[in-house]
């Protein structure tokens, strides 16, 4: 009996460093991924985006150019599957068989980045989530004694690619446990603790700074019945957002000649882009132009309806960005979405109410509670946005409306761009 009870201790052990060592080699590679396509992503996108801007035709021929490559490979180097997103990490931990294939890295990397460069108006977070999912799940296929650790593995891939992106190993724990796993194991807190430790650490060691450089100072207990408002547009925002997706999905879906779907997905992206620029790619360069001079931006009516225009457009140059072929997902989009609700709301308190409250404030709070309600993930959201600017004062406030926001969304639409099924919603 103690030499079979010291073999199965001897084999838990070895199990155990085994999981750590491949935790460890998950957690460098999927940060190293993210990091590498932020950066090129950003590089590429800002050059773009200016020659668009001195060249206005360019709004019009960098969709179809892009969308055009993206069905190319596709077709012909990427075994002619379309990129699902999230849907395909669902599909691979709730089934045994179903595994997520070596080619889902280079596929979401590479039409990722040429979607957001050439003025997809979505952003690479999603393109980066499944890739380093993928790694995840390459290595669980390796030896036998990780099959049964699946899902925890793919999580930590995860985990490690949303740190390496927003700079807060506790949104990407955060992230793969309210969005894909649902629930916590002890194999799930050590491979995810050590791939985010060791991502988290590949960034410092790069002296990877913040998204936005954001100085934060103090918020006032007179603004709550506001944070309130914010929350419940921001929920109404968000439905918006993902009945859009899902139309444009459904509708483009019933297009069968490919070039169709390119050649009105462009048009609709293009003829936005030439009217809001701001809409072109991420839309980061948009949010930091806000971040510039919140308090010097005074509200017109001309530019209320632009915002007001930003606002209705955005989800639909997203969903057809989407539709027709391009990659990724609503993390850039609601970021996006809740920084320009964030400001109108702010802008048009103090003009017209006298409310005296601080812009940016708004403009933060607004980006996290948008998120938190497209993807049903209050508690992602807010350490995400709060790592996104390095500052955590506006803890409370993100909190209190991010959870407004989800359970208004949910309330009035109960699923997400991630769960929503034909087969669910009869």
């Amino acid at each position: 009996m103690n030499k079979t009870a010291q073999i199965k201790k001897n084999y838990k052990l070895i199990k155990f460093q085994k999981l750590i060592i491949v935790s460890i080699l998950i957690g460098f590679l999927a940060a190293f991924l993210g990091v590498v396509l932020k950066t090129i992503t950003e590089y590429y996108e800002e050059i773009f985006f200016h020659q668009a801007d001195n060249n206005p035709i360019f709004y019009i021929i960098f969709p179809v150019f892009s969308l055009s490559v993206i069905y190319f490979l596709r077709e012909y180097l990427f075994k002619k599957k379309e990129n699902k997103g999230i849907k395909e990490i669902f599909e691979s931990t709730n089934s045994k068989s179903k595994n997520l294939p070596s080619y889902k890295i280079p596929s979401h990397f590479i039409n990722g980045l040429l979607t957001v460069i050439f003025g997809g108006s979505t952003g690479i977070e999603v393109s980066t989530v499944v890739a380093s999912a993928t790694i995840g799940a390459v290595a669980q296929r390796k030896q036998n004694v990780f099959r049964q650790y699946k899902t925890e593995l793919i999580c930590a891939g995860i985990a490690a690619g949303i740190t390496a992106l927003f700079s807060s190993p506790i949104a990407g724990i955060l992230f793969a446990l309210e969005v894909i796993s649902k629930k916590v194991s002890r194999a799930f807190i050590l491979t995810n603790l050590i791939a985010v430790s060791i991502a988290f650490g590949l960034i410092v060691i790069l002296d990877e700074k913040p998204l936005f450089n954001v100085l934060i100072t103090t918020w006032h207990l007179q603004a709550i019945p506001y944070f309130v408002l914010l929350g419940i547009l921001a929920g109404l925002n968000s439905v918006y957002l993902t009945r859009s997706v899902l139309l444009f999905k459904s509708q483009f879906s019933k297009i069968k000649t490919p070039h169709f779907k390119i050649i009105l997905g462009s048009l609709i992206l293009g003829i936005s882009l030439l009217i809001f620029p701001q809409l072109y790619g991420e839309g980061y360069h948009a949010i930091k132009e806000i971040f510039l001079r919140p308090n010097e931006i005074v509200l017109t009516f001309a530019l209320a309806l632009s915002y007001i225009g930003i606002l209705l457009l955005k989800p639909i140059v997203t969903s057809a960005t989407l539709a027709s072929g391009g990659d990724g997902g609503v993390f850039a989009p609601s970021l996006f979405i809740g920084a320009f609700l964030g400001l109108l709301l702010s802008l048009t308190l103090n003009t017209y109410f006298n409310a005296n409250v601080i812009p940016i404030n708004f403009v933060i709070i607004g980006m996290a509670a948008v998120l938190s309600a497209s993807i049903h993930a209050p508690f992602t959201a807010l350490f995400l946005v709060c790592g996104l600017i390095n500052n955590y004062t506006l803890f409370v406030p993100i909190l209190v409306v991010c959870l407004i926001s989800k359970y208004t969304a949910k309330m009035i639409y109960p699923y997400t761009v991630y769960t929503f099924s034909p087969t669910l919603a009869k």
